[in-house]
């Protein structure tokens, strides 16, 4: 170091908590707790400000395929893919007629099968 820094007062730095310590005693009516709680409210008020001015302009939502549309749709869906799903699997993979498939008399054989009965 040379002389001209060394004769130059060190300047403290001012940490958090000094800096913390000094606010608090400018503050001395004020409880840290308090300006906590007060902050909290005060942001808890900003948003629920906000939520509630979201809610005044938002509009309602059209639904252009309603959801009772959708379900009965996927109903449907599900009817047809288990219908196809019988005919090809015994059709094609049973070697049969696929439309033997959708004939009571072939549940009935097949139950019969099943369960062993003459």
């Amino acid at each position: 170091m040379t002389t001209k820094q060394a004769e130059r007062p060190v300047e403290e730095k001012q940490t958090r908590k000094s800096h913390k310590d000094s606010q608090k005693k400018t503050n001395v009516g004020k409880s840290a707790s308090n300006e906590q709680d007060t902050a909290k409210t005060s942001r808890n008020q900003q948003k629920q400000k906000q939520r509630e001015e979201k809610k005044k302009n938002k509009r309602p939502r059209l639904r252009a395929f309603p959801i009772w549309l959708r379900i009965i749709v996927v109903l449907l869906l599900c009817a047809i893919a288990l219908t196809a799903g019988l005919m090809i699997g015994y059709g094609v993979i049973g070697d049969g007629t696929p439309t033997d498939a959708l004939k009571k008399d072939t549940w009935q054989h097949i139950i019969d099968i099943v369960t062993k009965t003459d």
